[in-house]
Formats: C-alpha cells, structure tokens, sequence
C-alpha cells in the first residue's frame, strides 16, 4: 500500500496552495496548469504568460453576466487574456470592487468549443478553498513531467471530479459536556470531514428522546453576527433565540455548521458587504462576485442529524429550501417552528431581500 496522498489529500493540498498563489496541476487529456487570479503575483503571471498556449481566465457565469462576456461554456466562461493584460487586469476581472469605477473592462474575448472539464473544477476548487471564483488557466503538454520539475500539487481530472461533486463524509471526533446559560444540560459534539475542511458542531440541549421530532436549528456560522452583534442580519437573534427555545424546552440540537456568508466564506461576504454598500442587494452581491445565491451544502445538517440517531425534527427555520432538504434527505420535518427574530432599521432591507428572492417565510 502506498503511503503517498489520495486523491481527497491531493485536493486538500490543491486548495491550500491556490489560496498561498501557488499553481496547481490537472491532469488529463487536456492537462492544465491553475492559478487563482486572487492570490496570484506579478512575477507568476509573468511567467505564465511565457508560456506557451494560449492561457484564459476561467470565471463564473453569474460574473460573466456582469462583465457581459459571452458564457459558451454555460456554467462558465473562458476570457483569453489581451497580450497587454496585467495583474490589475486579472484582478479586476476577479473582482467586482470597481466594476462602478471602472465599469467598461472589455471588450472581452471569451473562448468557445473545446474541454472546459478542467476549468470547471478549477472554479469548483476555487470556491471551495473561499476564494473568489477566477482561475487562470494555462495549457501543459506533459502534466507529470512538469509538476515534478516545479514541486507542483498534480491530480487527476478523472478521479478528482467525483470528489468535487460529492459532499465529503462527516464523523464524530469527540464530544463533552458544555455547561451553557440557556440550560446546563449542554453538549458539544465536533464532527470533523475527510476532505480537511472546516469543522462542523453540534450543540446537545438535555437528552432529546431519539424516537420522537427533536426541536432542531441548522444554523450557519455568522462570525458578524454571531460574535460581534452585527446589525445587518439576523444571525445573531436567531441563534441566540434558537437556543432560548431549546432551553425552555428543556432539549434541542442546534446544529453550528461553518459555512459563513451563505458558503462562500468570511473574505467574500465581507466583499459582498462592500458591494451593498455600493447599492446591491445581498443576492445581486453575491452574483456579482461570481457566486450563486446560496452555496451552502445544508445536506450536512442531516448528515450530522443521522450520525447523532435522529430521525425527525421540528425545525426552527425561516427558510423552505432547509425544509425541502431535510425531506430530501432523510430527515422527517415534522413541524416548521418559525423564528422570526432580530429586525432592526439596519436589516430591514437585506431581510426583504431574503423574503422576495430567496423565498424566505418572514
């Protein structure tokens, strides 16, 4: 047996060095060297840009749409870079920081026909690792020979896509007892995933009966919200409300999952702050960035729910699509159990927004 990397340690080195600027290596039958444009450095690029093949920056198509760049691929587009194209170029591609200021980027030249495989998990490890969705991608003729002259992460295209699509396995690494003020029948469960990302919590009020719909919140972290009682949403109310619940009832799981700023991490949301303060909503943000409305993954709620013997909740929730999952899942949703909690003159705006777009019961 080789005592060398999987594949799923390969993609946790891969997201590691696309968040230090380090390129990374896919393998396939159009193999290709990634970059991503936001930690990218100047020196990099121009060395990429030596090359040869024509490199292309590989980006969203929510972002896309906002560049108005022609998305060929669908999910994505390939922007060739002008021969005169900078770091400052590629970061404002990336970035949507100064579209206002500096709106008219193109004309842009997007890529059609060909395998755009590569390109889309370069997005998908991109997203993954929390950063923004822009990869430059450059064309390689011998993948293995070049990643071991550079020292270079390299991973099969083949074997990593069904990685990329799947959702990593949880599994319990400890839990003990957590004294808390809404009751002192606390538990902490950590659950930790095989692809070395974040961990996720649970949190056990009292000894809910596994037979019967546990009152259950599947909450994401807010660190604003959360921890430094942010105005601008409705994370910190709602968390603290839910466990009030829970301790009056004398039981409850509220599950603590590590998926801030809808899934795209604590950087990005900050970026999507920046821009609603341009005048976009938290939904046209998040597009603008390169994202999807929501990119959390709230099948590890129920995944967790399953590990700790449950079978059916009532859940406190605002939001049918967590509902609608927990169904999917396995879960029996007994009871939605509203928590409409925390509006404040500061979030009244973001909170419509959730209830107009995104389908939220407010």
């Amino acid at each position: 047996m080789s005592i060398g990397p999987d594949i799923t340690e390969q993609l946790a080195r891969a997201r590691a060095d696309l968040r230090m600027g380090v390129p990374v290596v896919i393998d396939g039958d159009a193999p290709v060297l990634i970059c991503a444009a936001e930690a990218m450095e100047a020196a990099r690029l121009t060395a990429l840009r030596d090359m040869p093949g024509d490199s292309v920056l590989a980006i969203t198509a929510r972002r896309a749409e906002t560049l108005k760049a022609r998305a060929y691929d669908g999910d994505l587009a390939r922007i060739l870079l002008p021969e005169d194209a900078t770091l400052d170029w590629v970061r404002s591609i990336a970035d949507p920081a100064d579209d206002l200021m500096t709106p008219m980027k193109g004309p842009l030249r997007c890529a059609r026909g060909g395998d755009a495989e590569s390109h889309r998990a370069a997005l998908s490890l991109a997203k993954s690792a929390r950063l923004l969705p822009a990869v430059l991608v450059t064309p390689l003729h011998d993948a293995s020979a070049f990643a071991a002259t550079h020292g270079l992460t390299c991973f099969s295209l083949a074997d990593a896509q069904p990685h990329l699509a799947l959702r990593s396995p949880l599994h319990e690494v400890v839990s003990a007892r957590l004294p808390l003020e809404v009751s002192e029948a606390g538990r902490l469960h950590v659950f930790r995933p095989e692809d070395g990302g974040e961990e996720h919590y649970a949190v056990e009020i009292g000894r809910p009966d596994r037979a019967q719909p546990v009152l259950a919140r599947l909450h994401s972290a807010c660190f604003t919200g959360d921890l430094m009682g942010s105005l601008k949403c409705d994370c910190g109310p709602q968390l603290r409300g839910a466990l009030a619940q829970m301790g009056a009832a004398g039981e409850g799981v509220l599950l603590y999952m590590n998926q801030e700023g809808r899934g795209i991490g604590l950087a990005n949301k900050m970026r999507a702050y920046s821009l609603q303060d341009q005048g976009f909503d938290t939904v046209d943000a998040n597009h603008r960035l390169g994202f999807e409305d929501d990119e959390r993954d709230f099948r590890l709620g129920s995944d967790i729910l399953k590990e700790l013997g449950f079978s059916s909740v009532r859940l406190l929730t605002n939001n049918p699509r967590k509902v609608e999952m927990m169904q999917a899942s396995g879960i029996n949703v007994t009871e939605r159990v509203p928590l409409a909690v925390g509006e404040n003159p500061h979030n009244t705006a973001y909170l419509r927004t959730k209830a107009r777009k995104s389908g939220h019961l407010l």
